[in-house]
């Protein structure tokens, strides 16, 4: 284990995990003041009823029509978060509870930054650290087990009119609890539930060979990759099973905690690039990455330690044991192969970027993209154009 000179963790989400977690929102809301919430949420969420399964546990607030918000796309943008602002402000509220995935809990964070700083452009606030005003209490309820959101300092907002995704980083984001309530993930379809469950192992496995890692990350990587080795096919053949929910429930929230402070690397800065340049999916574009970008990164004794570690996690301590020590880091590549094979014949993910319709003649766009994405000053080794390329290649066909 990599023990650094210094390090720095922090996390104060409260987290409330287990079957019927929704039980605890009226204390919740009392111990942080909450009279008038503003409820965040979208459209198909609520035609599953889980608008009306979180209203059922609200008891003596001021909720109405009026103070929900339902239009939130799949993707967080500029535009809806400035919108969905100003109703926040119409209706005096004084806080916010975000019930969805990765979009609604960034939508959530942009309203409470915008709110908090009195501007009605947040563009204004793109960066690290822009927050200085007091933020709102914020209550997440992930429908999702994949992005993490509801633990992690970060907020990614589309601004459509100039094509771009603006980053927000803060410790002033991270909600002030997160409710993981397995009803809210039984809809799920078994396609998601894989994609989702592969994105949360990507967050832990670059978590754990991130340059800032350190021994509390590492521990909440290594617990997220164990959840999942054990659970995460579960998961996909039984969508209703409680157990397999929570295992993956907590796998994504502790992997969101491990990479918020350890950071992730080359994996994501090509997913990044994809998504922007090829309008592909998160969740699709760094799962099919996932090996390719291991495959690269055994070249660092830094990164094949680690991945030495992961076997055991993931497949277990049979096979750790029975596979020679020198060997480790590559049956460790081995093992998420064979994991994502599974999952393509259980959920049918894809497996290689041209079956979601990245294009070759967009490659250039995306290196470039790639090579000034933040996450590549975590990765290990000095990251050149070469090397995203060379990923593109492999993880092509």
């Amino acid at each position: 284990m990599r023990f650094p000179e210094y390090y720095e963790f922090y996390n104060p989400v409260k987290i409330n995990s287990g079957k019927n977690a929704l039980l605890t929102l009226d204390y919740e809301m009392e111990r942080l003041k909450i009279k008038k919430p503003f409820i965040l949420t979208n459209e198909m969420l609520d035609e599953l009823n889980l608008l009306d399964l979180l209203l059922e546990h609200l008891h003596g607030f001021e909720i109405s029509g009026k103070h929900i918000f339902k239009k939130i796309p799949n993707v967080s943008s500029v535009d809806i978060v400035k919108k969905a602002a100003e109703v926040f402000r119409e209706n005096d509220c004084d806080s916010i509870i975000a019930l969805g995935g990765g979009s609604v809990i960034d939508t959530a964070k942009g309203i409470n930054l915008m709110i908090s700083e009195n501007t009605d452009d947040i563009r204004k606030l793109v960066g690290v650290e822009t927050a200085h005003g007091d933020m709102k209490p914020l209550i997440v309820i992930p429908t999702t087990s994949g992005t993490g959101s509801e633990a992690t300092v970060e907020a990614v907002i589309t601004d459509e009119e100039r094509k771009l995704k603006l980053e927000f980083l803060s410790n002033k984001l991270l909600p002030d609890l997160a409710v993981l309530d397995p009803r809210m993930t039984f809809p799920l379809p078994a396609r998601l539930t894989a994609s989702l469950g592969v994105d949360v192992l990507v967050h832990a496995v670059e978590a754990y060979t991130g340059l800032q890692k350190n021994p509390l990350s590492d521990n909440y990587a290594l617990t997220a990759v164990k959840l999942i080795g054990k659970y995460l096919k579960s998961a996909v053949r039984e969508g209703d099973n409680v157990k397999y929910r929570m295992a993956m429930a907590n796998a994504s929230i502790m992997a969101g905690i491990a990479f918020s402070n350890s950071m992730v690397g080359i994996i994501h800065a090509i997913g990044h690039a994809c998504e922007s340049v090829s309008e592909v999916s998160h969740g699709d574009a760094i799962s099919i990455l996932l090996s390719h970008g291991m495959e690269y990164n055994l070249k660092f004794d830094y990164c094949r330690n680690s991945y030495s570690d992961l076997l055991l996690s993931l497949a277990g301590p049979e096979i750790y044991a029975s596979t020679p020590a020198e060997k480790r880091a590559e049956a460790a590549v081995d093992e998420v192969v064979k994991l994502l094979d599974e999952l393509k014949d259980l959920a049918g993910i894809p497996r290689n970027l041209k079956e979601i319709g990245v294009r070759k003649e967009d490659f250039e766009e995306i290196v470039e993209k790639a090579i000034h994405d933040a996450a590549v000053l975590s990765s290990a080794g000095r990251v050149e154009r070469g090397d995203i390329r060379s990923i593109l290649e492999a993880a092509y066909e």
